[in-house]
C-alpha cells in the first residue's frame, strides 16, 4: 500500500517537473520576446515564425505547474501567493500583453505591427524579470532585508539572461543567414550572465543556509557532486565556442546550443531541488507539513495521470511536426 510519504514524494517530483519543462520550453519563446529587435521587421518575423506553433502549448506547464501546488501542497500555496502577490500579478500582465500582443501581430494584418512588436517585447520583459525576482525571493525563503532584496534583483537579471540565452539558441536551430548569426552573438552574451547568475546562486546559498552548505561540502557526498558544477562549467564553454564559429558548414550541430543550454537548465534545477529538499519552501515549510490530506493525494492522483500523459504526448507531436527549420511568417 503507498504511504502517504510517498504521495507527497511524487506530487513533489511531478511539480518539480512541471516548473523544469516550463523553463526550458517557455523560456526559450521568453527570451525571444526579450531579444525581438526593432530595427528589422523581417528578423522580427521570422523570430515570431519560430515560435508561433509552439509557445501557447509551452504555457500549459506553468498551469501545470501552479495547479499542483495549489491543489497537492495548498498550505504552501498559500504561503507563496502571500509573499509574492504582488510580483504574480505584474507576472499575469506581462503574460496577458504577450497573449494580445502576439495574436493581434502575428494572426492579422493591422498597420500597428511595431507597436504590437514593442508590446510582445515590453511583455517578455516583464514576465522574465517578475519570475527571476519571484526565484530570487524564493530561493531565500522570502527573507525581509536589504540584502535579499539586492539578491532577489540579480536574480531578475540573470533569469532574464538566461532565457535571453536559451532563445538565442534556439534561433540559431531554427533559423538561417544573418539572424541566425545575430542570434549567435545575442546568446553568447546572455550566456556570459547567466553563468554569473548560477555562480551568484551557487556561492549565495550555502553562505545563508548550513544546512546547504553541510548537505554540498559534507564528504562523502561532496565528492559524488565535484562533477555537477565541473559539467556546467563545461557547457558554458561548449557552446560559447560553437556560437562564436556560427554558421558551420552545412549548419552542422545547429542543435547543440538549445541541447546544451537545456542540459544547463537541468543541471541547476537539480542543484536547487537537491539543496532545498524536502522543503517545498526552503526553511520555511517542508513537502509533508504542506501537502493535501492523503484521500485528496489519492484523488487527484488519478486526474494527474490522465491529463499528464496527454499534455506530453501533444507536445512532443507539435514539436515532431514542426520539427526543422522555421518557415515564413503568413497572415490569415
Amino acid at each position: 500500500m503507498m504511504t502517504t510519504s510517498w504521495i507527497v514524494e511524487v506530487f513533489l517530483f511531478l511539480m518539480g517537473l512541471a516548473v523544469l519543462i516550463y523553463a526550458v520550453l517557455d523560456g526559450y519563446d521568453l527570451g525571444i520576446g526579450v531579444l525581438l529587435p526593432m530595427d528589422e521587421v523581417e528578423h522580427r518575423d521570422q523570430m515570431i515564425a519560430s515560435i508561433g506553433p509552439f509557445w501557447d502549448a509551452n504555457e500549459t506547464w506553468l498551469v501545470l505547474a501552479i495547479g499542483i501546488l495549489l491543489i497537492a501542497f495548498p498550505h504552501a500555496y498559500s504561503l507563496v501567493l502571500h509573499e509574492l502577490y504582488l510580483p504574480a500579478a505584474i507576472l499575469m500582465l506581462g503574460l496577458i500583453l504577450r497573449g494580445v500582443s502576439f495574436d493581434f501581430r502575428a494572426k492579422a494584418v493591422t498597420g500597428h505591427r511595431t507597436l504590437w512588436d514593442r508590446t510582445f517585447k515590453a511583455g517578455s520583459l516583464i514576465a522574465s524579470l517578475t519570475q527571476g525576482y519571484m526565484i530570487g525571493r524564493y530561493v531565500l525563503g522570502f527573507e525581509n532585508s536589504l540584502a535579499a532584496e539586492a539578491f532577489a534583483a540579480l536574480s531578475a537579471v540573470c533569469v532574464t539572461a538566461a532565457y535571453a540565452y536559451i532563445g538565442g539558441a534556439w534561433l540559431v536551430m531554427k533559423t538561417e543567414g544573418e539572424l541566425q548569426r545575430r542570434a549567435a552573438v545575442w546568446a553568447r552574451w546572455s550566456g556570459r550572465l547567466a553563468a554569473v547568475g548560477i555562480a551568484a546562486i551557487s556561492i549565495v546559498n550555502p553562505l545563508v543556509s548550513s544546512t546547504v552548505a553541510e548537505r554540498w561540502f559534507s564528504f562523502p557526498g561532496a565528492i559524488l557532486l565535484v562533477p555537477i558544477p565541473l559539467i556546467c562549467i563545461a557547457l558554458v564553454v561548449a557552446v560559447d565556442q560553437y556560437l562564436k564559429h556560427v554558421p558551420l558548414q552545412n549548419d552542422m550541430g545547429c542543435w547543440f546550443p538549445f541541447v546544451g543550454v537545456a542540459a544547463l537548465f537541468l543541471l541547476s534545477f537539480f542543484g536547487l531541488a537537491y539543496s532545498f529538499y524536502p522543503d517545498v519552501v526552503p526553511g520555511r515549510m517542508s513537502a509533508a507539513e504542506a501537502a493535501s490530506a492523503e484521500s485528496s493525494l489519492r484523488f487527484i492522483g488519478v486526474g494527474v495521470a490522465i491529463v499528464l500523459p496527454m499534455i506530453l504526448a501533444y507536445t512532443a507531436y507539435s514539436y515532431r511536426v514542426f520539427w526543422g527549420k522555421s518557415t515564413k511568417l503568413k497572415y490569415y
